[in-house]
């Protein structure tokens, strides 16, 4: 069984994973937009490929997750869905709203998708923690 990753690794670590991750993201996003797919299929498609990297990268490497693999995915694949079809469109439809009057169409999807990463990955790092990958030693640790 791997041995879960202290609690001070864990938060740069998501940080490590997060940034290839958002890397991922983010590129396909604005080749999709820039190929003239329409925003929210281009972040769908986007997020959903990230989706598989993260989940992998993060239970390896991040948490260091020990058995239960597949209720690990179902609980991921919830908390990771609602981030990305629910928080993520309103983000960029909020902040797209705002900034489409004053800035280039591409940068204010740029902005607005990093800001829905943001809002995003807080969303993930603290459910992953609390939720998707708690170990045995979390719950001693919680009482």
């Amino acid at each position: 069984m791997a041995t879960p990753a202290s609690r001070m690794q864990r938060p740069w670590r998501f940080i490590v994973v997060g940034l290839a991750n958002t890397a991922i993201d983010i590129c396909l996003f604005l080749a999709l937009t820039w190929l003239n797919m329409a925003v929210i299929p281009a972040n769908m498609i986007s997020t959903t490929v990230a989706l598989a990297f993260s989940f992998f990268v993060n239970r390896f490497y991040t948490f260091r997750a020990g058995p239960g693999m597949i209720g690990q995915a179902v609980r991921f694949l919830v908390v990771t869905m609602f981030a990305l079809w629910v928080l993520q469109p309103l983000v960029i439809w909020i902040v797209s709203l705002w900034l489409v009057p004053l800035l280039p169409e591409m940068w204010a999807l740029l902005i607005a998708k990093l800001a829905a990463t943001v809002v995003s990955l807080i969303w993930n790092y603290l459910l992953y923690s609390a939720f998707v990958f708690r170990t045995p030693a979390d719950a001693k640790d919680r009482g």
